[in-house]
């Protein structure tokens, strides 16, 4: 039976918990047992955490035994991406820069999910403070690709993703910035949820950029990421009941998002498309221009911010650096603080255009990243490669981003390809409820 717990969703788990078919410290046993036991785990987990996985189950066991269960997720052991803050335990971002970094308290989002009495299990491994959507760090490790065990994992919240297709988590909590929840979870085949900008708490996280910084699940289901998204913010779950896509008026967003997309992303998206409007979902084609010149802000936005925020730190010690991501950074010190500010003024009246052209929609879709995995070995033997690939694969996902949106990913049914909705900031619970009903519809 345990070895069926590691395939089932963190809600089937927290069920089995309050039915009393599942015990929370037999279930957080099998997964530290099969982390332990995994031949990839090393490049999963940066280093986990048994005495407080064990203690916080034990708790679980306890209250589920006396009737006091704290939620629906209570017991269910899950993984934090090595940004989150851990009191005790060492939290470096997967960079040598912030080596035997040992913060003293919990980050707020971790405090809240222990507080819903959800089980840490570890931090996983990840891109250099988050800065590469392809998941790739020589300086730690990479972790695997579910699907290909020579391509990238995506990133930066790799190893959240790997933890969960491998089932060595229930569920994974990363962070997203340009795309770094969506891009491993559409590779592995998983759903992800980039909450909007000021959303959920970055109280004690590390940062990449804040002011486009958000933290979101990696999970195998919607309600599991509805789920998540409560217990980081110490909330009440969407209610997903009787969720449907009749009547959803829905807009395939053409503008820079089909531009150089390879084969399988595309036919992923439009067999997905095509599922949504046979279960009832309006579906319009339509441009918005702005994108395309919000995107064109990305360099002076997301490295100016990358660079202002680690520079100092860099400069101290770049040959810590994996020259990839270190030139990324470098990136953004030639723009002067106009330059910053001057972007960013653009791109309030972006979005405030974006806003209007989408407003008499329900979400709207892109393929979530146009390429698929790309060979580790082909990007670490060619620089200009990684750069191309790099770009091309944050692509769409920087759309949800440079517009401030909460996005949802799914899984398109073709291996390592998925279908992005989108909508306004802070709409996350409309957007579970459609991507319930979607997601229904591409089983």
């Amino acid at each position: 039976m345990t070895g069926n717990w590691r395939g089932m969703s963190a809600g089937d788990l927290g069920r089995g918990i309050g039915a009393g078919r599942i015990d929370p410290v037999e279930l957080t046993e099998a997964y530290l047992e099969a982390i332990a036991a995994h031949p990839e785990a090393g490049r999963i987990y940066a280093r986990t955490t048994e005495t407080r996985a064990r203690a916080e189950a034990r708790a679980a066991r306890h209250r589920a035994k006396t009737g006091h269960r704290l939620g629906l997720l209570d017991g269910v052991p899950v993984s934090w991406k090595d940004l989150f803050d851990t009191a005790g335990v060492a939290t470096e971002a997967g960079s040598a820069l912030l080596a035997g970094r040992v913060p003293g308290r919990d980050a707020e989002v971790l405090a809240n999910a222990s507080a819903a009495g959800l089980v840490c299990l570890g931090k996983t491994h990840m891109t250099e403070l988050a800065f590469s959507g392809l998941g790739l760090n020589p300086v730690t490790a990479t972790p695997p690709n579910v699907h290909d065990a020579g391509a990238a994992p995506g990133g930066s919240s790799s190893g959240a993703a790997a933890s969960v297709a491998f089932g060595l988590a229930a569920a994974g909590i990363g962070s997203d910035t340009g795309g770094s929840v969506r891009v491993p979870a559409v590779w592995n085949d998983l759903v992800g949820l980039k909450t909007g900008a000021g959303r959920v708490s970055l109280t004690g996280v590390v940062p990449l950029c804040p002011r486009f910084d958000t933290v979101g699940p990696l999970t195998r289901t919607v309600e599991d990421a509805a789920l998540l998204l409560a217990a980081l913010e110490g909330g009440r779950p969407a209610d997903l009941r009787g969720a449907t896509l009749a009547g959803a008026r829905l807009m395939v967003l053409e503008t820079a998002a089909f531009d150089g997309i390879r084969d399988a992303p595309l036919a992923g998206f439009e067999q997905a498309v095509e599922r949504l409007a046979r279960a009832g979902a309006a579906i319009t084609r339509g441009a918005v221009p702005e994108v395309a010149e919000a995107l064109a802000l990305s360099g002076v936005l997301f490295a100016t911010e990358a660079y202002g925020t680690w520079g100092a730190t860099i400069e101290a010690a770049p040959e810590k650096m994996y020259p990839a991501i270190l030139n990324r950074f470098r990136g953004g010190r030639d723009y002067s603080g106009a330059d910053y500010v001057a972007a960013w003024h653009k791109l309030d009246r972006l979005r405030a255009a974006y806003a209007a052209a989408t407003a008499g929609f329900d979400a709207v879709l892109v393929p979530t990243c146009p390429i698929l995995p790309p060979d580790v070995a082909a990007l670490m033997a060619d620089p200009e490669f990684f750069v191309a690939e790099n770009l091309m694969t944050l692509r769409n996902t920087r759309i949800g981003n440079l517009m401030g949106l909460a996005v949802l990913t799914l899984p398109s049914g073709v291996p390592a390809t998925g279908l992005s909705l989108m909508g306004p900031p802070m709409s996350e619970e409309r957007l579970l409820r459609l991507g319930a009903a979607a997601e229904a519809a591409l089983a």
